[in-house]
């Protein structure tokens, strides 16, 4: 069984008349990594939220891990099964030591001291922050304090983490620390539901799922995805930079064997393409 399955998905805010999610289906497996990507208002941070119980679909349901969202009596086991990274660390950030505000989640799920010492260690080396444990947040950089807030989430051990556009506000190399420590929970066996407006983020995943208007537009493999440049194009979204040019290259008539994802395929489908 899926560890999330949606069907039927609906939901509106109360000052809107059109809901933002209109008839969401979708499933996420133990251990995947799946990226969700969108125009702005398209429905993802909605639906981000809807998998950790934060709100409630209007119609349809929402299981995780084989438990109703709309279940208030399983609410607060789908929250610690279920973490949530947000777009901008400092609304996460708690506490003014590092390994406080680490420590700050378990101890409201009632974990012993010395077990919730040994959460708050493993989660710091899991995210590379151990040598700052006694820092405090606002001297970091916003990759930094990124990776401190992955590591509260860490040490509640979910099952799973929905990352909510968690680079958005960062610089390249504050991006490049957190999709490394995306990558080493999805090698650590721990769900992965990603959120992003960057296509070279999205192509490391799993699986794709593009909405749009609150809807599914398209889902599959990286490659399946972005093949479909005309259709993405259609609907005024992006591709992977490495995809555009082959797509242009393709319509001067060069033949690729299949649509590149990163620079170092593309490259080789070139090599191949002019020889």
């Amino acid at each position: 069984m899926s560890f999330i399955s949606a069907s039927g998905v609906k939901y509106s805010y109360e000052d809107s008349k059109k809901n933002v999610l209109n008839g969401i289906a979708l499933k996420v497996n133990k251990g995947e990594f799946v990226a969700l990507l969108g125009h702005n208002g398209c429905g993802k941070s909605t639906m981000a939220k809807t998998l950790n119980a934060l709100i409630t679909p209007d119609e349809g349901v929402i299981y995780v891990d084989g438990m109703d969202t709309s279940d208030d009596e399983v609410t607060y086991e789908i929250r610690r099964n279920v973490g949530l990274v947000l777009q901008n660390p400092d609304n996460q950030l708690v506490a003014s030591i590092i390994e406080e505000d680490v420590a700050f989640g378990p101890e409201n799920l009632g974990v012993e001291p010395e077990e919730i010492r040994k959460r708050v260690d493993t989660a710091l080396k899991t995210v590379g922050m151990y040598e700052y444990r006694t820092h405090a947040p606002y001297k970091l950089s916003g990759g930094q304090k990124q990776r401190v807030a992955i590591a509260g989430i860490l040490a509640m051990e979910p099952s799973c983490i929905v990352f909510d556009e968690p680079t958005a506000m960062l610089d390249p190399n504050g991006r490049e620390e957190v999709m490394k420590t995306i990558k080493l929970l999805k090698e650590k066996g721990i769900t992965i539901v990603l959120i992003t407006h960057y296509m070279d983020e999205a192509v490391l995943a799993d699986r794709v799922i593009v909405m749009e208007k609150g809807e599914i537009l398209l889902q599959g493999e990286p490659e399946k995805v972005f093949s479909q440049v005309q259709l993405l194009k259609q609907h005024s979204l992006d591709v992977p930079q490495s995809t555009e040019l082959s797509y242009k290259l393709i319509g001067a008539g060069l033949r690729f064997s299949k649509m590149p994802l990163n620079t170092r395929e593309c490259v080789d489908l070139l090599k191949e393409a002019l020889k």
